[in-house]
């Protein structure tokens, strides 16, 4: 049998490591927020967050253990930017709230999505966030399972939408052409395929449909959401039965 692995001490049960010389964590989480959101998480690093500081970076250490605990400090803090607002009693209505908030933090902190994916979130501002959120579906459901399960589902929906809109953002970034010039550039191509017959449905597509933006996608898909979960509950049963 192998040896048993110990689990790592949450940053959460640490006693804070008091201020000095101009360190703080809040001071090294903001420079960190800063790096991650202008450059990406790839060019994040303890070092990196040490020079941007001017200190070494074993000062750093004093108060983060390491880059993944930075990591977890950094999704409290964004969690924290947006105060809930308290619950009104209308399911629909709150839980659109929280999914339009939950966009805005993602497209404003691009990084975000891919690290709270990949660990549980578990910091006093995240609880607090999944604490208005449960309460919320509550209004639909006293099931606490069920209510946790929609509020799942609605974070799989909000990740989805804003990892196709934030693609694209990077793409344009990557090539460093606008969507017009994107446009124009293909359009011999699909002119081609639009005139070749052998598409018909996509053909009508780009005669026929409307470009809506990413905004009102997110707000149809939102919606078709919502309905759903209402029309599979019956307002007061349980949207996973069939």
């Amino acid at each position: 049998m192998g040896e048993e692995k110990s689990v790592p001490e949450l940053v959460w049960n640490r006693q804070p490591y008091a201020p000095r010389r101009g360190l703080s964590v809040e001071r090294i989480v903001e420079t960190a927020i800063g790096i991650a959101d202008a450059e990406g998480l790839d060019a994040l690093s303890m070092r990196r967050v040490a020079t941007d500081l001017g200190s070494g970076t074993t000062s750093l250490y004093r108060y983060v253990t390491g880059r993944d605990e930075l990591l977890d400090l950094m999704v409290d803090a964004t969690e924290g930017e947006d105060v809930p607002e308290p619950p009104s009693g209308d399911w629909r209505t709150d839980m659109r709230g929280i999914a339009r908030r939950r966009r805005a933090a993602l497209l404003r902190h691009p990084w975000r999505g891919s690290v709270m994916v990949t660990r549980p979130v578990l910091g006093p501002n995240s609880l607090r966030q999944m604490d208005v959120a449960l309460t919320a579906a509550g209004g639909l459901t006293s099931d606490i399972t069920l209510a946790s399960d929609i509020i799942a589902l609605l974070a799989d929906y909000v990740f989805g939408a804003v990892a196709r809109e934030l693609a694209e953002q990077q793409t344009q970034r990557r090539t460093g052409m606008t969507e017009e010039q994107w446009r124009a550039g293909v359009a011999p191509y699909i002119r081609k395929v639009v005139e070749s017959g052998v598409y018909p449905q996509f053909a009508r597509r780009i005669i026929e449909a409307e470009d809506h933006t990413f905004e009102e996608q997110f707000e149809f898909g939102l919606a078709c959401l919502l309905e759903g979960i209402a029309g599979r509950a019956g307002e007061t049963g349980d949207p996973r039965n069939p």
